[in-house]
């Protein structure tokens, strides 16, 4: 039986769709009952004990967590969170509760036996709650005691051959889509890649440096299924270069509402009847620069206005497909709205080509420039992109070497003023100025 009421909390169970409340209760339960004869390691009422300080948080409309140091493993600065309640002798089972990210695997891919090994350390170990995933992607083990965390540490690096996963001001933990592994769209291979970057960037991961956290996220096509366009200060999304591949004849089995060819792969259509595919209405009225058209059962595209959006792939998928010549384009700068707003990321690289075979150099050399200048520059606890809105854009192309492409422009300048540098005026500043008032002042 519980020890705590919980009617604030109840009231989560009421609607339609799954509970995290319900999830919690029953792990409560669980541990409660002990029917294996496990022995824990932390407090047998742990879970009893979470539920009833975030009822009180309910309640009191604050939370009743706090920060009350700093806890890791040695060696790392990374990994483990602190977490204290400021009610311990209210709720004893979680005065400290502390939540260990864990790196996970690129494309998230497990093996049963890996679950099975992770769940059992942390029943014995931890809370044996899970959040799978985190918003940055990592394994998250909620729930454990400072005594444990060395313990787990050691069972996760030893036994599991495992590493922990970014926290701090530090490069989070890389995360990626299915990439070439699973899906047809995929640019470039991003399992292959985010394993790459995690190996070569271990000591920014766990030994904090930067003046606040910094994110890579990997998509494999302009879909864009990992948001790493509005969640990471590095972004690398796939794209090509050259045209869209298109199938005539497939085009027309779509036009001709061909059963065996469902636009958007079924996926938008088979829960209503939306009645005939209309490729005039649901793709060409709504491509966004009207790149498209259709005549004499043949589609074109004007390539050159493309944008990438993916939406005519996605609803023809038999009949579109990305181009050959792929690669990626790298953005930088997106953040959620702690100082400043939210931001999207914004186009550094427009294209670069992946090679694996040359350690991906291109790549990390863009990477290491922009931190270089970070890290010199950044304030504590200022993102990467609020460091690009305070020196301005142009700064970052500077540090980068990175001429300035039309791909560049946001949106047309509204200063009316151009300012020049020494070195950028031919001849030299002082020259000019002499030949200025020579001929036009008296």
């Amino acid at each position: 039986m519980a020890k705590h009421e919980t009617p604030l909390l109840d009231q989560l169970e009421s609607g339609p769709w799954p509970s995290f409340v319900s999830d919690l209760k029953q792990q409560a339960e669980v541990r409660a009952k002990n029917e294996e004869g496990v022995e824990f390691q932390i407090p047998q009422d742990c879970v009893d004990d979470l539920l009833g300080v975030l009822e009180l948080s309910f309640k009191h409309g604050r939370t009743h967590w706090k920060h009350g140091g700093i806890v890791g493993v040695f060696g790392y600065g990374g990994g483990v969170i602190g977490r204290y309640c400021d009610q311990p002798a209210m709720f004893p089972g979680v005065q400290h509760f502390h939540t260990m990210r864990v790196a996970q695997p690129a494309g998230k891919y497990y093996t049963s036996d890996y679950l099975r090994q992770l769940t059992k350390l942390w029943d014995f170990r931890g809370s044996g709650i899970t959040n799978m995933h985190g918003a940055t992607g990592d394994i998250i083990l909620l729930g454990t005691t400072t005594p444990q965390i060395e313990e787990i540490f050691w069972t996760l690096t030893h036994d599991i051959g495992q590493d922990l996963g970014g926290s701090g001001s530090n490069l989070r933990t890389p995360a990626d889509c299915l990439g070439q592994s699973r899906c047809e769209y995929s640019c470039y291979d991003t399992n292959a890649l985010v394993h790459f970057m995690t190996n070569e960037y271990q000591d920014e991961l766990h030994r904090p440096a930067f003046p606040y956290k910094f994110k890579f996220k990997f998509d494999g096509c302009p879909n864009c299924c990992v948001a790493s366009i509005a969640r990471s200060d590095m972004s690398f999304i796939g794209t090509w270069k050259d045209n869209i591949r298109i199938d005539q004849d497939a085009v027309n089995k779509y036009v001709e509402n061909d059963a065996g060819y469902p636009a958007n792969a079924g996926a938008y259509r088979g829960s209503k009847d939306w009645g005939p595919f209309d490729l005039e209405k649901e793709v060409l009225s709504l491509c966004p620069t009207k790149c498209m058209m259709f005549k004499n059962k043949k589609l074109f595209i004007d390539d050159a206005n493309c944008t990438r959006c993916m939406h005519c792939i996605n609803v023809m998928p038999r009949a579109l497909k990305v181009g050959k010549d792929t690669g990626l384009s790298i953005l930088v700068g997106a953040k959620a709205p702690i100082l400043d707003g939210a931001q999207m990321g914004s186009l550094l690289v427009p294209f670069v080509e992946v090679n694996p075979d040359n350690d991906y150099e291109a790549i990390t050399e863009v990477v290491e420039n922009v931190w270089d200048w970070w890290m010199e520059e950044g304030k504590n606890r200022e993102r990467l992109g609020e460091l690009i809105m305070r020196q301005g854009f142009q700064k970052l192309l500077e540090v980068t070497g990175i001429d300035a492409v039309p791909q560049h422009v946001q949106y047309p300048r509204t200063n009316p003023y151009i300012f020049w540098k020494e070195d950028e005026v031919e001849g030299g500043w002082d020259r000019d100025v002499d030949e200025y008032r020579k001929h036009h002042l008296r």
